[in-house]
This record gives structure tokens, C-alpha cells and sequence, in this order.
């Protein structure tokens, strides 16, 4: 089966440490095909609107359809990306992160081969939009990566943060400036940030003025996860918005693979994941006040949380379930294709 991947951003400067670049990499791997990059804007002068992504190398994917079987489109959020109309493989859409849109366009949705979510809520959304093809695919990480190492709950409580902001404005959104003012108040809190090359110089600002040299550590590089996760009691994850993250975060996942807890705001899907298996904490709010009484309950909690979120890795999460999931998808299209 040849599988051409296709994603609307630009190059991430380091994808393996990117989300989306890993799950597409798994199956490559399993399934085999290529992966491109649609936005054009890397090398245009002119800023290109979405609307017309994909347009200006539409000549060239439709001449490596004599070589591929479907193509895979993922994105974060429900946008209909014209030209993927024009191809003439089966086209499966999936929508990586939470569904916060208001309007979903049901008709364009229909004339793909399937659509695909993560989680309950973005499935339930699409389909009270009138979307008829909608599944749901679990998510999956190479659990085999991990080990659990425990470390024990001492004075300072250590927090991995693995979801770095793209712009200056996901320092709110993505909870970056209500973490750093809550270690400005707790100086027991202790603060991982993994970071992926951008805003680097804006974040060292940031730790400087507040103070917290010596409760933050900065991390931009590729670096083994399972090592960052040893030196830490939990993961925290926060959005505002549920478009800006993939509905169940790799850094939480991962976090679950090491048997470290998780915590995660309640507009994240993942979320009711957590609510249900007792492996985290859910957050209602992104402020430090909130984010300081939380950490008092995983404080508090942190050996029931701890032992909970060790037996999540077993079998919710399992890159091989992942695989196997959207090796059906895949097969099924391609029988209705065929019909």
C-alpha cells in the first residue's frame, strides 16, 4: 500500500520532536508511501492564504498518483482544503486536534473517502454537523521507549512542559505565562520546558524577568524523552483553545508510557480520558491560582495518581493498535473506492 501524506505546515526545524511527524513516520514505516509539505509560503514572497495551499504543486501530486494508492491529509482543525478535491486517489482527512469550530462544512466532508478524530467530542461534533463518514482512530506512541522510574515526592514537585508555543500569543494560550507565574509564587515548583527552536530568545526573556533561573530548565534540542520523564513527578498540557493542540498530546502520552500522571485543562479532549481513568488531574481554568491548587491535589494524591498512570501503557496507547486502526481505514477506502 503506498500512502502520500500530506501536511499544511511548514517544515518543522526539528520533526522528530513533532507530534504529527512521528505518528505519519510509524506508518511509513508499516504501510510505506512519502510525505510533503503543502504550504507554500516557505518560498513565496506573498503570504498564500490556505484557501489555496496545495494548489501550486497540484500538477505534480496528481502525476505521483500513478504511484499511490489514498492520500492522508492531517490538519488541526475542520478546514476544507479545495484542492484536495482535486485529486483523484481516495482522500482520508484527519483532524488531529479538538473541534472548537462553529461551522463545519458537512458537504465538502462528504465527497472525501473518510474523515478522521482522536476523541469522542470532535467525532459527536462532526457528526451533529451532518458529517457522515466520520471515525475514530486511537492515537499511539512507541510505548517501548519508556520504562517507569520513580522519583520520589520531596519538597520541590517537578513538572514536565512539552507543548511549546508557535507565536507569541500561545504564551497565553498555551497556559506558558500562567505556569511561569505560578513557579513565580511556589518556589517549591520545579519547571521542564522542551522546546522546538522558536521563541527560544523570548522564553529566556520571560524566566529572567520573572526571576527563575533556578526553578526553570530550557531545553531546546532533540533529547531522549524517557530520560527528561525519569527526572520529573508529572506532565502538564494546557490550551485555550482546543484547535491549538492535538487532541491527545504525545507529551502526555508519553508521560503515561513512563507511568508519570498527567495534568491536562478541561478543553483538551484527552481530558475526559483523564477524568475517567484516574491517571491525572483535569484543570478547569488556565491561571496560577488554579494551577496552584492543583498542584497541592497531585501533591497530595501523587502515589494513587502515580500508580494509576503506570498501568495506562499497557494497552490504551500502543503504536501497534494505532497502526493496525488506519491499516483497516486505509483498506476499507480503498474497497469503496473501488465500488
Amino acid at each position: 500500500m503506498n500512502v502520500l501524506y500530506h501536511l499544511p505546515i511548514l517544515p518543522p526545524k526539528m520533526p522528530a520532536g513533532e507530534a504529527l511527524s512521528q505518528e505519519i513516520q510509524a506508518l511509513r514505516e508499516h504501510n510505506g508511501g512519502d510525505l510533503v509539505y503543502v504550504n507554500p509560503n516557505q518560498n513565496s514572497v506573498l503570504y498564500i492564504p490556505r484557501l489555496l495551499f496545495g494548489f501550486p504543486m497540484l500538477k505534480v501530486l496528481r502525476d505521483r498518483e500513478k504511484n499511490v494508492d489514498m492520500h492522508h491529509f492531517y490538519n488541526p482543525d475542520p478546514f476544507p482544503y479545495p484542492y484536495l478535491l482535486r485529486l483523484r486517489r481516495p482522500v482520508i482527512y484527519t483532524v488531529s486536534s479538538g473541534i472548537s469550530a462553529k461551522r463545519i462544512n458537512a458537504r465538502y466532508f462528504n465527497r472525501l473517502a473518510a474523515v478522521t478524530v482522536y476523541d469522542e467530542r470532535s467525532q459527536q461534533r462532526l457528526v451533529q454537523a451532518g458529517v457522515h463518514n466520520v471515525h475514530l482512530v486511537p492515537p499511539g506512541i512507541d510505548t517501548s521507549r519508556f520504562t517507569c522510574t520513580a522519583l520520589p515526592l520531596e519538597r520541590k514537585l517537578r513538572l514536565l512542559v512539552a507543548s511549546a508555543p508557535w507565536t507569541r500569543a500561545q504564551f497565553r494560550t498555551k497556559g506558558i505565562d500562567a505556569l511561569l507565574e505560578a513557579a513565580q509564587q511556589d518556589p517549591r515548583l520545579q519547571l521542564t520546558f522542551l522546546w522546538r527552536g522558536i521563541l527560544v530568545e523570548e522564553m529566556k526573556k520571560r524566566i529572567h524577568s520573572l526571576g527563575l533561573e533556578s526553578q526553570i530548565t530550557l531545553i531546546d534540542a532533540l533529547v531522549d524523552v524517557n530520560q527528561i520523564l525519569a527526572g520529573v513527578h508529572a506532565t502538564i498540557t494546557l490550551a485555550t483553545d482546543a484547535a491549538l493542540i492535538k487532541a491527545y498530546p504525545h507529551s502526555l502520552l508519553d508521560s503515561l508510557a513512563a507511568g508519570k500522571p498527567v495534568l491536562v485543562n478541561r478543553v483538551i479532549p484527552m481530558a475526559d480520558y483523564v477524568a475517567r481513568t484516574g491517571c491525572g488531574i483535569v484543570i478547569e481554568t488556565i491561571s496560577d491560582s488554579c494551577i496552584i491548587k492543583v498542584l497541592e491535589l497531585l501533591r497530595t494524591n501523587y502515589t494513587v495518581l502515580q500508580t494509576q498512570s503506570d498501568s495506562m501503557k499497557k494497552h490504551d496507547f500502543t503504536q501497534a493498535r494505532m497502526v493496525e486502526a488506519w491499516t483497516k481505514l486505509y483498506k476499507r477506502s480503498l474497497r469503496r473506492d473501488m465500488t
